[in-house]
């Protein structure tokens, strides 16, 4: 499974250590470009957001979570793909 579908799998399943494999996903993408850097930055921050309302149980708003996600995780794959 390459590492984008990966990273599409987590957004959808969430949880407490979703921000880790993430982290460790992306690891081989950074320092490719600063634009790329950025967006590995700000994928991340969706993906602790979307873990923190995971963990506090606030169903409603992990959609919207997702969305956002799902929006920086596409623009991560147009700075690295």
């Amino acid at each position: 499974m390459d590492p984008f579908s990966r990273l599409e799998t987590l957004i959808e399943t969430g949880g407490a250590d979703a921000v880790d494999q993430a982290r460790t996903l992306l690891s081989s993408l950074a320092g490719s470009s600063k634009l790329a850097d950025d967006a590995v930055d700000e994928f991340l921050i969706e993906m602790m957001t979307l873990a923190f309302l995971a963990e506090s149980g606030r169903d409603p708003l992990q959609t919207a979570a997702r969305r956002m996600a799902r929006l920086r995780l596409s623009r991560l794959k147009i700075f690295v793909g």
